[in-house]
């Protein structure tokens, strides 16, 4: 039985014998999951506090906290988008989009970009709907926005950009699509004058004027023998420090790639459907059985493993300073060792899963819950 089916990310139908392989794994998805492991007391090493918190529509789809300067842009399932002052916790803006939400938030500072479950890419600026465009497909992962323009990867793994102004659709890629894709957010970022795209298993250069490609390279290669075993998409948040990008890519590794070149710098086996973070040495990413794992960054080995959180349902994490930042299911943030991955502190939000990878801004470490619930915490 294949164990990707077990797991969170839900892959989005295709064909009709797709809906049969689906249907057949669903049946074990009542299996009883592992026991999640017990939590010592909580000591003490690092002091966390509350600055702050604000209240937003419940969380149900895979929202990506947006950061611009001391911004941080998110959104309620039902079509709510917020911009928030990190230093304080004040709203910028507060608007809606008129529809429930597949995917968000994207945004500049200036612009901000989510997609509708009616497939509508919505732009704001000022808290104000500026424009609406339909998509070709249904989309999971955030729009990106930069240099006045918006950047979409839909479902059908096709990749367009818009102007930002009047929502002209400037130029559209399109490549084959599988039978098969992950209601899960992908891969879509920019470096230097290239946009970085997440296509099957490949990081993808792109440029951005026309959309062109200028170099591929693979992170994980498909593998197996029916459409669910052969799912590699690049998944989740990466981690970039300079011209190196490092990615996951679903349930088979983890990669950097030299964004400048297109080579791939090292890809070791890692098995999770969750995004990545790390630092200039550092590469750390949850493991679906709820092992966090951290590689070099220079050449892929294993610096260290903890299994202290295990079977917790964990997002993905975030490197800050001294700190590993780590939300799970029961609405706790694990603040562990960069070092070894050993506990600093945990705090509880409001009792409900911690929505969406944590992201850090103005000093902050800003979390979503699934009830809706944003708060920002500062390590003392």
């Amino acid at each position: 039985m294949n164990l990707k089916r077990l797991m969170p990310a839900t892959p989005v139908l295709r064909t009709g014998l797709a809906m049969v392989l689906i249907a057949a794994l669903a049946a074990c998805s009542s299996t009883s999951k592992p026991k999640p492991a017990e939590l010592p007391t909580n000591v003490v090493v690092l002091g966390v506090r509350e600055a702050w918190n604000v209240k937003i529509p419940a969380v149900d789809f895979p929202l990506q906290a947006n950061v611009s300067g001391d911004t941080v842009t998110v959104a309620g399932t039902d079509g709510t988008v917020v911009a928030i002052d990190a230093r304080n916790g004040t709203e910028v803006w507060r608007a809606s989009v008129g529809a429930p939400l597949t995917a968000g938030v994207g945004s500049d500072g200036s612009m901000a970009a989510v997609v509708t479950n009616k497939n509508e890419l919505v732009v704001l600026e000022g808290g104000k709907v500026l424009w609406r465009e339909r998509l070709t497909a249904e989309t999971y992962t955030a729009p990106l926005v930069a240099g006045r323009r918006v950047f979409v990867e839909t479902a059908d793994r096709a990749t367009s950009a818009y102007d930002g102004g009047s929502g002209r659709r400037l130029w559209i890629q399109q490549r084959t699509a599988e039978s098969l894709v992950l209601k899960k957010p992908g891969v879509l970022l920019a470096v230097g004058d290239t946009l970085l795209a997440g296509v099957g298993g490949r990081l993808v250069g792109i440029n951005p004027a026309n959309g062109s490609s200028r170099w591929e390279s693979p992170i994980a290669a498909p593998r197996g023998t029916n459409d669910v075993e052969r799912l590699v998409d690049l998944t989740g948040s990466v981690s970039r420090v300079g011209d190196t990008v490092c990615a996951r890519a679903y349930y088979a590794s983890v990669g950097c790639v030299d964004a400048v070149r297109g080579g791939l710098l090292w890809s070791k086996p890692a098995v999770s459907a969750e995004g990545i973070s790390g630092d200039g040495q550092l590469v750390v990413g949850t493991e679906s059985d709820g092992n966090v794992v951290a590689w070099r960054r220079a050449d892929g080995e294993r610096a260290w493993q903890s299994d202290r959180l295990k079977y917790r349902d964990l997002t993905a994490p975030l490197v800050v300073g001294r700190s590993v930042v780590i939300g799970d299911r029961a609405g706790l943030l694990h603040f562990v060792s960069r070092e070894d991955g050993s506990p600093l502190n945990r705090v509880s939000a409001d009792g409900s899963a911690i929505a969406a990878t944590p992201v850090v801004a103005a000093n902050t470490v800003v979390v979503v819950t699934r009830k809706g619930g944003v708060f920002g915490y500062r390590p003392e």
